[in-house]
């Protein structure tokens, strides 16, 4: 049953970051169609990251009540649903269409992280999540290569309506995979309950700790998602800054043109695949904390590099980009590594991602102003840098207080 569910995570995480960069290939061809303002065409983008920051205290006790069955299953029918609505009506519908999609992909955000602590064995725990970290990059660059040729071929409002299919075939292979689930727990239930007929402090010993609650969660776990919650926020302040402002800074300060920039950009997108699973192999390998401190050392790269060396950009956005794929995965595999249940799992990843996206939403416009205000690139890669070293400090603490937890309460690892 593993393999199955490693696949429909895969397609799940094909389409956490599809629907949001559709547009993005697209937005002269929305906006002569549509008639946005600039502010408009901003909100394609910014107004589902804004709902990740918003929404994800309600997802969390979305999937406490419902299960991750249900959370998934709502996820990609919200995606699909918005996605349609996006792509037939006028503007407004549009905006309602992206305001269904943002809310729908913060339910999947919240919930892998509890299926990849609940399904997969805890030696694989950082792979499966660098997986799922990967796929995602894989999906926005798919998006961003074929939905341009799709507007050209179709017009604007097919290229948007065609990544539904994604969200259309998820549903599909997850319906018939929580079938069969269904279908086995019920067999093994039937057995449980013959065996426990014999022993019943089997089911004694086991039921309280599958219900754990956050607040019966131990201390030493709250203060490593405290931690988590910083790095995060640093982890998404730099990758959104720099995702936003790096062509600009290329345009400005080296001379590059509009598509030379945006090329040398999508290094840092391309290179994530390699951070994220470059993590899991390190973790294998070596300490809890050095898979998470050789991360930092590239995101400091970023910055560093780009204010001392300009002349390398091409080096520091793949440094850069190598780093916020691992650090995805470093943050959520310490997650899901640590939580001692579903619901603990589910209410860790809503705080952490609820600091990280809300600093999303607000550090581009910030770096935007220091831009402005100053007159040049220094104080942004400063904010940069700024956030990185968050990363860097909490995140190599998260690291070795994790070391120190059960393994999902199975075993103690060494701190050291």
């Amino acid at each position: 049953m593993l393999p199955w569910i490693i696949l429909g995570i895969v397609i799940l995480a094909l389409n956490l970051r599809t629907p949001i960069i559709a547009p993005t290939a697209i937005l002269p061809d929305i906006q002569e169609g549509t008639g946005f303002s600039a502010a408009g065409l901003g909100l394609l983008t910014g107004l589902p990251v804004l709902l990740f920051a918003l929404a994800t205290p309600v997802a969390g006790k979305f999937i406490t009540r419902l299960g991750a069955e249900a959370t998934v299953l709502a996820c990609l029918s919200g995606v699909l649903l918005g996605t349609v609505l996006r792509s037939v009506g006028p503007s407004w519908l549009v905006l309602v269409g992206t305001g269904i999609i943002g809310l729908a992909i913060t339910l999947g955000n919240i919930v892998v992280p509890v299926l990849i602590r609940r399904e997969v064995p805890w030696e694989q725990v950082s792979m499966v999540t660098g997986l799922y970290s990967a796929m995602m990059n894989v999906g926005s660059m798919a998006t961003l290569i074929g939905t341009g040729p799709l507007a050209e071929a179709f017009g604007w409002r097919w290229a948007l309506a065609a990544w539904g299919g994604l969200a259309f075939a998820g549903l599909g292979f997850w319906m018939v995979l929580i079938r069969v689930r269904v279908r086995r727990d019920g067999e093994a239930a039937r057995a449980a309950a013959a065996e426990s007929a014999d022993d019943p402090s089997t089911v004694e010993a086991t039921a309280p700790a599958a219900k754990q609650s956050w607040a019966e969660a131990p201390a030493s776990f709250r203060w490593i998602i405290a931690l988590l919650i910083i790095t995060f926020s640093g982890q998404s302040t730099a990758y959104y800054v720099t995702t936003t402002w790096l062509p600009s800074y290329l345009g400005d300060t080296i001379g590059l043109a509009p598509t030379a920039a945006g090329s040398t950009a999508s290094l840092f997108q391309i290179a994530a695949i390699l951070g994220a699973f470059g993590v899991p192999l390190l973790a294998v390998k070596t300490k809890p904390w050095v898979p998470v401190a050789i991360v930092a050392v590239l995101w400091l790269s970023l910055p560093v590099g780009l204010l001392m060396a300009p002349g390398a950009y091409c080096l520091w956005a793949s440094t850069g980009g190598i780093a916020q794929g691992g650090g995805f995965t470093a943050i959520f595999s310490i997650i899901a590594r640590t939580a001692g249940s579903d619901a603990q799992t589910a209410s860790a990843s809503a705080r952490v991602q609820f600091g990280g996206y809300l600093a999303a939403t607000l550090a581009p416009p910030f770096a935007g102003w220091l831009n402005t205000a100053t007159g040049g690139w220094t104080a942004p890669l400063l904010l940069i840098l700024a956030a990185t070293l968050a990363f860097t400090i909490t995140g190599l603490l998260a690291a070795r207080r994790a070391g120190g937890l059960p393994r999902g309460g199975r075993e103690i690892l060494d701190p050291d």
